[in-house]
């Protein structure tokens, strides 16, 4: 079992930055590819972004590329989601995911493929 807490999350303005980390205690022993997903009220939970256990592949959903980077440090068992140059779209609460990485290169961008989820922590970005 692996649990996931978030923290970071908040009210920013347009154009403004915040970064989400999340941390992992349990079986961290094991290789885990670790994702960001949100969630905006009345929408479906989509992908944000996602890193292999090694950190040396990273993958972003169109709408966050070039804004958001993720990032991971194995040693504190913590993956981060630094957010830039944020938009009202933005808004929404924002989850991190584990899944188990037999490979070093899996990642998945659905939600059910994702055996462990972190409760999630609010991003509202004001115009």
């Amino acid at each position: 079992q692996v649990q996931l807490v978030e923290s970071g999350g908040g009210l920013v303005q347009a154009g403004g930055s915040l970064r989400l980390s999340c941390a992992a205690s349990g079986r961290t022993s094991s290789s885990y590819t670790m994702g960001w997903f949100r969630q905006a009220p009345g929408k479906e939970r989509e992908f944000v972004a996602a890193i292999t256990w090694s950190g040396g592949r990273t993958y972003y959903a169109s709408s966050v590329k070039g804004r958001f980077t993720i990032s991971r440090d194995n040693a504190k068992n913590t993956v981060y989601l630094q957010m830039n140059s944020l938009k009202p779209e933005d808004t929404a609460d924002y989850y991190c995911a584990a899944v188990r990485d037999y490979t070093g290169v899996y990642y998945s961008r659905r939600t059910s493929d994702y055996d462990y989820w972190g409760q999630g922590t609010q991003v509202t970005v004001s115009s």
